[in-house]
């Protein structure tokens, strides 16, 4: 159980919040990439870390995040021209650059020198995996952008689904790390079958178990951990395990256990402390990683269908999340449709801010508790001025993954040789160590 102080100190990520100021050490994703793709296209609203931000792409297709908010009277730039190398606020024409320069003041005499006094706060980004990160930590101290685990090459396919959740990050982050929920939440989608690993199929993905109470065990990592869900599989339960084992890279990704064709991964970006942009991810080989609409598709996130034009959910509490009744006397577990869906309803039933004060945790949450022990240990031992959990030489390499196998009892899923799922037969590409960015 935790205290109220607790769990402020582990949700809390706005202003001086030490949970946002540690998460401000990583690079963080910002937008989708297909929102700014246009050079001098019409700029987007983001918000990360309780900070309004506009993002947009310029003239010469550079990447501009910075402060929504003009410097001379605090007008929204998203509103702004996108034009001829910057964004002009509509106001009194202020012009700023990607990098936060003021190139013109149309509202002040030009022998005033004004422009060169006043900077705008601008971030270093990085376009990445279909996405757009900026560092929003101290700029006397900016680390080298690294790719992701679930991304870990340019040749690599990465699907991504993004909803934004009135929610707070760490109960989505939870719910991504808890396998023991999936047996039931999802067990319409995730059904069990006498398959030999884990099967993804157009509707269904198949499991060769009808466990719903795995044993937990964890490995305690420099970026976060490692843990396993051990569950009976359905052949040979004598002499066999099925192992399901998911990886926390902190502060708020999670490696998900892959199918047979491709690999699942999210990343849970705090807007503030009751808001959070969810981005779902399946990546891998070109040829067997869905692509982007089909993925949305698949998860019943897609833009007009399931989400409005701004990436908000059409299911909501009001509507009871379009939960069928009659689906679910007809077998359907939950008569929500997309698993993801299932896993939102109960994320928003939380609260904005799930009290877990009240929580009483069993065996099955052996890595709920990890994830909040660890996170606590690591935002204190910060605020106490030692480096955020998961950066410098304790960042995630790219050799780290999660996986999924039937292993005889006696092997140890902590040292099972582990590689990302990728087309049988063909090579693993290399992995890049870093990529250039704009700083």
């Amino acid at each position: 159980m935790m205290t109220s102080e607790e769990n402020n100190l582990l949700c809390r990520v706005e202003g001086t919040a030490p949970m946002g100021q540690l998460m401000r050490r990583h690079w963080t994703p910002v937008c989708l990439v297909e929102e700014v793709s246009e050079p001098d296209g019409a700029p987007v609203k983001a918000r990360v870390f309780g900070e309004d931000l506009v993002v947009f792409r310029d003239t010469d297709g550079r990447l501009g995040v910075m402060d929504e908010y003009c410097p001379h009277r605090r007008a929204s730039l998203v509103y702004g021209r996108n034009e001829e190398g910057g964004l002009r606020c509509l106001y009194h024409g202020w012009k700023m650059d990607v990098d936060g320069n003021v190139l013109e003041m149309a509202s002040e005499p030009a022998a005033s020198g004004m422009a060169e006094k006043v900077k705008h706060t601008a971030y270093p980004t990085s376009e990445w995996a279909g996405l757009v990160w900026a560092y929003m930590g101290p700029k006397d101290d900016i680390p080298v952008f690294r790719p992701p685990a679930w991304a870990p090459t340019a040749d690599t396919r990465v699907s991504i689904a993004k909803v934004l959740l009135p929610c707070n990050w760490a109960q989505i982050l939870e719910g991504a790390i808890d396998s023991a929920h999936s047996s039931s939440l999802h067990s319409s989608d995730m059904v069990p079958a006498r398959v030999d690993s884990a099967k993804a199929t157009a509707n269904t993905w198949l499991r060769p178990s009808t466990d719903k109470a795995p044993r937990m065990q964890v490995q305690r990592t420099g970026y976060g951990f490692r843990y396993a869900a051990l569950r009976r599989p359905l052949t040979n339960a004598t002499v066999n395990d099925y192992v399901r084992s998911t990886v926390f890279v902190a502060p708020a990704t999670a490696l998900i256990p892959p199918n047979n064709l491709y690999n699942v991964a999210n990343i849970n970006v705090p807007m503030d402390d009751t808001n959070t942009a969810f981005y779902f991810i399946a990546w891998g080989h070109p040829a067997q990683t869905p692509e982007t609409e089909t993925w949305r598709r698949f998860l019943r996130q897609t833009v007009g269908v399931d989400l409005d034009a701004r990436y908000r959910p059409l299911r909501t509490m009001e509507n009871m999340f379009w939960q069928d009744r009659q689906a679910m006397k007809a077998g359907n577990f939950t008569g929500i449709t997309g698993f993801p869906n299932q896993d939102v309803a109960m994320w928003l039933t939380m609260g904005p801010i799930a009290d877990r004060s009240h929580d009483r945790l069993g065996a099955s949450d052996l890595a709920i508790v990890e994830f909040r022990k660890q996170m606590l240990d690591a935002v204190r031992a910060f605020a106490q001025g030692s480096p955020a959990i998961g950066t410098g030489a304790e960042a995630a390499t790219p050799a780290v993954c999660a996986f999924q196998a039937i292993v005889p009892k006696t092997t140890d899923w902590r040292t099972h040789d582990t590689r990302y799922i990728w087309q049988e037969g063909a090579d693993h590409p290399e992995f890049e160590d870093s990529y250039s960015v704009k700083a």
